[in-house]
């Protein structure tokens, strides 16, 4: 292991940040980065054919069936299973390509689709609905394989949000339901987002309520509306998730990731972990490293 997760980046020298990746291909290119604990900048879209293999998201296993859709965030530290028995391909883009608006920015960051506040990440099809969605993603490597001119990107934007929202509408047909719209859920997802840049530096509810321009009182209400906890637990939540990212997914010391995580002082963290979790980092990384 590494003394750090290893995070892939989109390919800096393409314009159009999305790409459609044949999972055949990306296997046999990427093994090595594929079947180890890694994150990106980049939102993943999986469309899996007629296989089953276990995909790992953070430490939560994720057996496919044929014919699933898989949405992965960006940030998320997910890894292949070393079969590599995937069929299908992968859809790929990042937020810099989609968000060019307000509009765009707010339906992704508050979509079913990739919110981690969704009991499952994923959409089962059948065979008929799967390829409305691989025509889709064939339309998209298509047009990339076009000359470049002025209705390119806008073409390229209107399929993948048309393949986002007939996503969105199948998750609600098969049950998931909606987080309530309005200002307790537009509170929560700022307070996440800020929470996603922040974690390391800002552990104080009140940091994040002066950032919104609430108060406390006002952020806590909003998120026991929409996630039934506090805004003190869903800080420590983000850090007790990165903490066992570290503890498993790399060779950093307890001291080290402590360190790592804004904790000065090295007892505390152990007291801070224990607390919340009913056993000791050491004892966390040593269960799961056995499994």
């Amino acid at each position: 292991m590494a003394d750090e997760i290893k995070k892939l980046k989109f390919k800096r020298s393409t314009d159009l940040q999305v790409e459609v990746v044949p999972l055949y291909t990306l296997t046999t290119v990427n093994k090595d980065h594929l079947v180890t604990p890694h994150r990106t900048n980049f939102y993943h879209v999986f469309l899996f054919d007629n296989c089953q293999p276990t995909h790992y998201v953070d430490f939560t296993p994720i057996k496919i069936e044929p014919y699933t859709l898989l949405f992965i965030d960006k940030d998320r530290v997910h890894q292949f299973d070393k079969l590599l028995n995937y069929q299908g391909q992968v859809l790929i883009f990042t937020e810099d390509f989609f968000c060019t608006t307000d509009n765009d920015t707010r339906f992704l960051r508050s979509s079913i689709l990739f919110n981690d506040f969704a009991d499952k990440p994923t959409i089962k099809l059948n065979k008929i609905d799967f390829e409305k969605y691989t025509n889709i993603c064939d339309s998209i490597t298509e047009e990339l394989s076009l000359p470049a001119d002025n209705t390119k990107y806008i073409l390229l934007k209107n399929l993948l949000h048309n393949f986002l929202l007939l996503a969105d509408r199948e998750k609600r047909k098969q049950g998931f339901k909606e987080l309530k719209k309005g200002a307790d859920l537009d509170y929560t997802l700022l307070f996440r987002d800020l929470l996603e840049s922040n974690y390391l530096i800002l552990k104080s509810v009140n940091d994040y309520a002066k950032l919104i321009c609430i108060s406390e009182k006002r952020l806590g209400q909003a998120t026991a509306k929409v996630l039934g906890k506090s805004p003190k637990e869903v800080i420590n939540d983000r850090i007790l998730l990165e903490t066992k990212r570290l503890l498993v997914h790399t060779n950093l010391s307890i001291k080290e990731i402590g360190q790592e995580l804004g904790f000065e002082d090295p007892a505390y963290f152990v007291r801070f972990f224990k607390k919340n979790t009913d056993t000791t980092p050491v004892e966390f990384r040593e269960t799961y490293l056995k499994k």
